[in-house]
């Protein structure tokens, strides 16, 4: 694979698994809620709040692409529900955040990083909101673009420009790594960077899209696919 000069890459279930960070942080989030705030938990199961967040998410479809926007309305209007005037929401997301940036990296990952940041600009890019500094990350990292930053989320193009003109390098240049087929993919394809598939349980390539220009089981194996490029 010739002529990449910036590898963008995406970070939750790319580097490190997502979902039992966010089931995590999400019940220690509750737990706080019902030590401080106790007529939010005595009103809503944790499936309660599941529905005002599907219901803020339909009412605020402009802000989609903000998930800690979203996750404040979330908690206010929950809140305001039980009647809590002052409600410190600051406060309460940085118990979920806390959490939240409290990940396992895959073993392979950060040895990908260290070696593949000796050869190429490298930015991060995400839909979510990690904190590189705070998963200890930041310093194999050139740049960090989260969909809040680019006021668009993966698949749409926005996000992926911001990262190309974050690289420095052309589109043509660029080289987008990620686990999802539409968002990271299809999505980097159809803005012009080249892409490889991080597909770490061995699934089938979705007849939807274009297939990527390469496909790994993890990152680690991206040094040696990029070989002396």
């Amino acid at each position: 694979m010739n002529g990449i000069r910036t590898i963008t890459l995406d970070l939750d279930d790319t580097l490190w698994a997502i979902h039992p960070v966010i089931r995590r942080a999400e019940t220690r989030l509750y737990e706080w809620l019902g030590e401080c705030y106790p007529r939010i938990t005595q009103m809503f199961e944790p499936a309660d709040i599941w529905e005002v967040r599907q219901r803020v998410m339909e009412t605020h479809t402009h802000m989609a692409h903000d998930l800690t926007f979203l996750r404040h309305t979330v908690l206010i209007e929950i809140a305001t529900a039980a009647g809590y005037t002052e409600f410190l929401v600051d406060e309460a997301f940085a118990v979920f955040d806390e959490v939240r940036n409290d990940v396992e990296m895959f073993p392979e990952a950060r040895p990908a990083l260290e070696a593949l940041a000796k050869r190429y600009v490298l930015i991060a890019v995400t839909n979510g909101n990690a904190d590189l500094a705070r998963i200890g990350i930041d310093d194999l990292f050139d740049g960090h673009v989260s969909a809040a930053m680019a006021g668009a989320a993966k698949p749409e193009r926005p996000i992926f420009d911001v990262a190309v003109a974050a690289g420095g390098a052309s589109a043509a240049q660029t080289l987008h790594v990620g686990d999802h087929p539409l968002y990271d993919v299809h999505g980097a394809s159809e803005a012009g960077l080249r892409t490889v598939w991080v597909n770490r349980d061995g699934a089938e390539w979705p007849d939807d899209y274009a297939t990527p220009d390469a496909e790994v089981a993890h990152v680690g194996e991206l040094e040696a696919l990029l070989g002396d490029d």
